[in-house]
């Protein structure tokens, strides 16, 4: 990815106010197929996984299996880890919405930068569609720009549900 410096984000990526975590804004307007897709690119990419509903460890799902469960059932919960420093959690919570925090605790180095772009970029190039992470409040986001096919870093010009616009 090379178009970020750790250098000049490690800073605001290691904040110990955030406890380690980015906040994905979450993909809207998806349907079963982007979940799948996701599933498929997990595979795919090779990375640590693990499916959890409710305390159980489960088999690899299919979307649709995932997104058909009962009302009130547990929220099945995939974690994803592109690398040794950077995770992803996933919640399936409705077809329409691809709901995701990133795990930045352990990162350190340019390498688990790169990783972490290389991560949002493959996740918003699979589904077509810009991938955007945030910091809480009114702070600095990170993420894939599907225009510019690249990650991006900048803050919110008014909504967080922008795509990210960065410098």
């Amino acid at each position: 990815m090379g178009d970020l410096r750790w250098e000049d984000h490690q800073g605001w990526l290691l904040d110990p106010d955030r406890d380690g975590w980015l906040p994905g804004e979450g993909i809207a307007d998806t349907a079963v197929a982007d979940w799948q897709a996701l599933l498929d690119l997990v595979v795919e990419e090779g990375w640590g996984r693990t499916f959890v509903v409710g305390c159980f460890e489960l088999p690899w799902p299919r979307a649709e299996e995932v997104l058909s469960r009962p009302v009130g059932a547990a929220c099945p919960v995939l974690s994803v880890r592109p690398g040794p420093e950077v995770g992803a959690v996933f919640r399936f919570r409705g077809a329409g919405r691809i709901d995701f925090d990133v795990d930045v605790e352990r990162l350190r180095g340019q390498e688990g930068l790169d990783v972490l772009c290389g991560f949002l970029a493959a996740v918003g190039r699979r589904l077509g569609r810009s991938v955007p992470t945030y910091v809480e409040g009114d702070g600095p986001f990170l993420g894939y720009d599907l225009e510019a096919d690249r990650v991006r870093y900048g803050r919110p010009r008014t909504s967080r549900a922008s795509a990210p616009t960065g410098r």
